[in-house]
């Protein structure tokens, strides 16, 4: 009863953390379709009308649990490591593709149901905010900063890297930080016109 009352007693950044950890695990589990207000709140051990003060409905609990579980890529600041921040980006990819949010957008995304109902405000409330595809922000960074050309960070470059890496996640077999590196060198540094390995100097040229 004691653990029961304290869990019921939680406030501000504890509370929300159980609530988005409880809406994660319920949506793997259930489907975006059959989220309920009351299953969450049994998860979270929360009354439902904690929920109902915060959000609307379920669908809006999950949202903003995958926004803020959701990482951004941060490009060193002096901008001399393209490369390295190429592989940071992928790594951030990787290591939130193995956690309980990156484990929910893919049961969402793997089913016909929960993709049709989910799948736009995913994009445009969740990917969209925090910087599309991983890597977008850090070769917009650098093409800003004109270490190249900012035509060439086309859709199709930006999405290279997520696309290789979410292959191997679904082959089953996490990319290791070689695998990480050899993207980097063999796929998008080439379609940007640096030279593979390099640490990419304004203009394109290697350090």
């Amino acid at each position: 009863m004691g653990d029961h009352n304290a869990r019921m007693r939680r406030r501000g950044e504890e509370l929300l953390k159980a609530i988005h950890d409880a809406v994660l695990e319920e949506v793997v589990e259930v489907g975006a379709g059959r989220l309920t207000m009351d299953g969450i709140a049994r998860r979270a051990a929360t009354p439902r009308t904690t929920l109902y003060r915060r959000w609307s409905d379920p669908l809006e609990v999950l949202l903003d649990a995958l926004y803020h579980q959701h990482p951004v890529e941060e490009p060193t600041a002096g901008a001399d490591d393209l490369r390295g921040d190429l592989v940071r980006a992928l790594r951030l990819m990787v290591d939130w593709a193995l956690s309980p949010a990156g484990r929910a957008v893919a049961a969402i995304l793997t089913d016909p149901k929960s993709a049709a109902l989910m799948s736009e405000a995913l994009f445009e409330r969740v990917f969209a905010n925090r910087g599309g595809t991983f890597t977008r922000t850090v070769l917009q960074h650098y093409a800003d900063r004109g270490h190249f050309p900012a035509e060439l960070l086309t859709p199709v470059v930006a999405d290279i890297g997520e696309a290789l890496v979410t292959k191997r996640l679904i082959d089953g077999a996490p990319p290791s930080d070689e695998d990480l590196a050899a993207i980097v060198d063999q796929a998008i540094l080439p379609a940007i016109g640096s030279p593979p390995g390099s640490r990419s100097g304004p203009g394109g040229g290697s350090r």
